[in-house]
């Protein structure tokens, strides 16, 4: 059982106590990181000098007009910082080509430099701030940041999804979310969240790890899905549970939810893998049949306060 299907977003206007409450967090952070001290990270460069040294370093030689731009920063500004590099020999400038107004600008050896000894420092920094919170709530920071990244200036690419055990909290969350996600995008009842509840507490009451096993896919911090391997009979695998988060989809995470699956099963010694799904879940079963497996029949239900094709899925593993 799975849902992929596309989120939907709105907009509405913010009230006083919102606007409020983000210029408060804005001065909170802008005081853990020491950013308004004379100098950031105790060197000798402001914020926005170590902005431009960080910029610089990402590539051998950039052009200034980019460099602005990328900074959204004023050009006099600008021109002042990179005159006191340059003078400081951190920096060297050049024209592009024989146009007078175009320049392009790299980091010299001790420029590299600079931008090592800051690098350390902001990392040295971070660290020492996670360090004195448990992996649970280092995860739960960077998926708040990574939140806010996304509201605030949209995707920044595909996330990066890392497969793993499931830790403590993660089971009720695999029930909470099927029931919350399959409630909405599909209006299934209660029942559905109780079938998923006993799949999962049968699970956790007493499985084979060589021959059972779950995933549960993590990005940013924040659980993105879930996969479930149980033994259906000596011989077969089911696959259960399969579970996408609406922000995680479109980047072939269900794809390799089932394939590790997959994987697994066959490594366990099963002959075949079986699943059972309803034909509304029509990404999911896409991903079904990419995976190999075929439809070998199927049969109407009343489940979930809804009219349902339930149908079996059959893989051979040999």
């Amino acid at each position: 059982m799975s849902t992929i299907v596309a989120a939907e977003a709105g907009t509405a206007p913010a009230d006083g106590a919102e606007v409020a409450a983000v210029r408060e967090f804005n001065r909170f952070y802008t005081n853990v990181l020491g950013w308004l001290r004379e100098g950031l990270l105790d060197t000798p460069y402001s914020l926005t000098e170590a902005r431009v040294i960080f910029e610089l370093a990402r590539a051998e030689t950039t052009e200034v007009t980019a460099l602005r731009a990328a900074l959204d920063i004023d050009a006099g500004y600008l021109s002042r910082i990179l005159a006191r590099f340059e003078a400081d020999g951190m920096v060297t400038r050049q024209r592009l080509g024989t146009d007078k107004r175009r320049q392009v600008i790299g980091l010299t050896p001790p420029g590299r430099s600079a931008f090592g000894m800051l690098d350390a420092r902001a990392t040295g920094q971070i660290a020492a701030m996670l360090r004195r919170h448990t992996p649970a709530e280092q995860r739960r920071l960077a998926a708040a940041m990574a939140s806010i990244r996304q509201i605030v200036g949209g995707p920044a690419g595909a996330p990066q999804f890392t497969l793993r055990a499931p830790e403590p909290g993660d089971l009720g969350w695999v029930v909470q979310a099927h029931g919350a996600l399959y409630a909405r995008e599909y209006g299934w009842d209660a029942t559905f969240e109780a079938l998923v509840a006993r799949i999962v507490a049968d699970y956790a009451a007493g499985h084979d790890p060589a021959r059972e096993r779950v995933w549960i896919a993590e990005a940013g911090g924040r659980p993105a899905g879930c996969i479930f391997c149980v033994r259906q009979d000596e011989s077969t695998a089911q696959l259960r549970l399969l579970l996408v988060e609406p922000w995680a989809r479109g980047a072939g995470l269900g794809e390799r939810l089932v394939g590790e699956c997959v994987a697994f099963a066959r490594a366990a010694g099963y002959a075949q893998m079986m699943l059972w799904t309803n034909d509304v879940l029509a990404a999911a079963r896409r991903i079904y049949e990419r995976a190999g497996f075929v439809l070998a029949g199927q049969e109407p239900h009343h489940s979930f306060g809804h009219d349902l094709m339930g149908q079996d899925w059959r893989l051979s593993l040999g």
